[in-house]
């Protein structure tokens, strides 16, 4: 694996168009009952439900659109650190460890690879606007704000730590 100048070669995950596919096709779909529901809206519960699907799932429907067309990796793991298409970049020294995680969302299970990090709002400083949007959110549930969903890659969780524990061994791994 490691080329004739002696470093390992970035390891590259690209985006499960499919999975991205059928996440857009959701999203337009909670788009479309949000439309609905402040169209034949009977209640004040619907019209205050439509109000939050409608921008909310239209934000997720247009990110997901723009990760099919510009059809950039979804996750680069190299010897300086990771990049993630969301999460951006993120150093190894940046890193203090790594940890599955998973979380049920209407009986259904939803793993993902927590990054602990040293310094949180060093990170959320420069993060990208969509990753400070949902730091709070994350931290209320009990989570640090650098997670990558095993449900936009191509492989599963385990795979991708072994990757990483590939590129930094010293990487600590809490199970």
């Amino acid at each position: 694996m490691i080329n004739e100048t002696g470093v390992l070669p970035p390891t590259v995950y690209p985006s499960d168009k499919r999975r991205v596919v059928l996440m857009l096709l959701g999203a337009l779909a909670f788009v479309a009952l949000g439309v609905g529901l402040l169209i034949w809206h009977g209640s004040v519960k619907a019209v205050i439900g439509g109000v939050l699907a409608v921008p909310f799932f239209g934000a997720c429907a247009v990110l997901y659109g723009i990760r099919l067309v510009k059809g950039r990796p979804e996750l680069i793991i190299d010897q300086a650190g990771v990049e993630h298409a969301q999460l951006g970049r993120i150093a190894w020294q940046e890193i203090a460890g790594l940890r599955i995680r998973e979380m049920t969302v209407r009986s259904a299970k939803q793993r993902f690879i927590e990054l602990l990090l040293h310094d949180p709002a060093g990170y959320l400083a420069r993060a990208p606007r969509l990753v400070k949007m949902t730091a709070s959110g994350n931290r209320g549930l009990g989570f640090g704000p650098a997670n990558i969903s095993a449900n936009t890659l191509p492989v599963g969780s385990e795979e991708v730590i072994a990757a990483m524990l590939r590129h930094q061994p010293q990487l600590a791994v809490y199970r």
